[in-house]
């Protein structure tokens, strides 16, 4: 797992450094569209291949932060399930959590399920062409079009064409069909936003709400006319609103320091 380190240099030493956990693609995010970020220590990766579980990305991403005194985890879509699956560990270091678009258990139905693990038997054009393209149908909102960044189908089918093999994208499945930590919500002990889109056909509404009835300090923000795939149609909106989430946390440790003094 490769990382790209971007930090300010104007006191980033006191501020925890923003972990940008990748989606189901695989990519590692571009922050330079997330303008709202600016500033702030942030870090991103790309996530490894050909792994079927949730834990094992965990240990993965456990590895790559313990340099890390104090980091909020802003996981995206697959990176929030990574992000979650990690936070119920009480990782050292740990101020923050992003959660967008995520779960704390499959929210597929049966029949999706299995629908996406047959890719593992679809060859190089099928996976391509019907496998990457019901994957895509799934991701995309009417309010893709009249976007910041306007997204088709075709542009989320590029996104995994270009960054995620078929044994890969079968290997995620995988793990996401066995995902459940409903039960380990309770152990997640530091403030959680769930930013959640107005339109997702993927993931849907009841995985917010487990997310927000588990989590003892979380919060949520539906952004209005979105869907899945709004780090990408929405960056200014989506970066901004996890730009004020962090500054919320500074804001509350600078206070609790002011009183303690």
């Amino acid at each position: 797992m490769s990382l790209n380190n971007v930090s300010s240099n104007i006191g980033v030493s006191a501020r925890p450094t923003v972990v940008c956990v990748p989606c189901f693609s695989g990519a590692s995010w571009d922050l330079k569209v997330l303008t709202g970020l600016d500033g702030l220590a942030t870090r991103t990766m790309r996530l490894p291949d050909d792994i079927a579980s949730v834990d094992t990305y965990a240990n993965v991403l456990a590895e790559q932060i313990q340099d890390l005194d104090s980091f909020i985890l802003v996981g995206d879509s697959f990176g929030a399930v990574i992000s979650l699956a990690l936070a119920a560990r009480q990782p050292k270091g740990l101020v923050g959590l992003v959660l967008s678009g995520g779960f704390a258990a499959n929210p597929l139905p049966r029949w999706k399920s299995v629908a996406a693990r047959l890719s593992r038997f679809a060859n190089g054009a099928l996976y391509r062409h019907g496998t990457l393209r019901f994957h895509a149908f799934q991701l995309a909102s009417p309010f893709d079009a009249a976007a910041e960044v306007p997204h088709a189908q075709n542009d989320y089918r590029n996104l995994f064409v270009q960054n995620t093999s078929r044994s890969s994208y079968t290997a995620r499945v995988t793990s996401v069909t066995e995902f459940n930590v409903l039960d380990d919500l309770d152990q997640i002990r530091v403030p959680t936003l769930v930013l959640t889109p107005a339109d997702d056909r993927l993931v849907g509404a009841e995985a917010a709400r487990q997310l927000l009835d588990g989590i003892r300090q979380s919060s949520e923000i539906v952004l209005p006319e979105t869907g899945h795939m709004f780090r990408f149609t929405h960056p200014t909106l989506y970066s901004n609103t996890v730009r004020a989430f962090v500054d919320s946390l500074l804001s509350v440790d600078a206070s609790a320091k002011a009183v303690a003094s």
